[in-house]
């Protein structure tokens, strides 16, 4: 199983209005891609960051069918522009010593071949996470 793991913090300045519909929408969003067997997304608390989201998905092939999928892609052009500082990270009993390198092909595939996604996250205050252009902060 992949733990996939986000935590934001939005920009200054966003009304209780974008922020509530941005939300939603993020709630919308993850409950139509298959690939995701469990999620949640809400208030962060304890740390530094706002907000948060942890989708669990069963294997690599179902994380980049994730990663990929119109309804996710959809999430990230309406919501990224809100945030400020963004950090995703994965968590997994993957036994396969290789599941790390897996998953950081699957966003680097994914930040070439969508370059819109990757000057998106390249464009947000702070960004860490799996490399994209310009950011190199695994």
């Amino acid at each position: 199983m992949i733990y996939h793991c986000i935590r934001f913090t939005l920009k200054p300045g966003i009304s209780e209005e974008d922020k509530a519909a941005g939300l939603a929408q993020m709630g919308e969003h993850i409950h139509t891609i298959p690939a995701i067997k469990a999620r949640v997304v809400g208030p962060d608390f304890g740390g530094e960051y706002e907000y948060g989201a942890v989708s669990l998905i069963e294997d690599v092939a179902g994380y980049e069918e994730y990663m990929n999928h119109p309804a996710h892609l959809a999430m990230d052009r309406a919501g990224l522009p809100l945030v400020d500082r963004f950090v995703s990270f994965d968590i997994t009993d993957d036994p396969d010593p290789e599941v790390g390198a897996k998953i950081a092909e699957i966003h680097r595939r994914r930040f070439t071949e969508i370059p819109d996604i990757a000057e998106l996250v390249s464009d947000l205050g702070e960004y860490t996470g799996s490399a994209a252009p310009g950011k190199h902060d695994n």
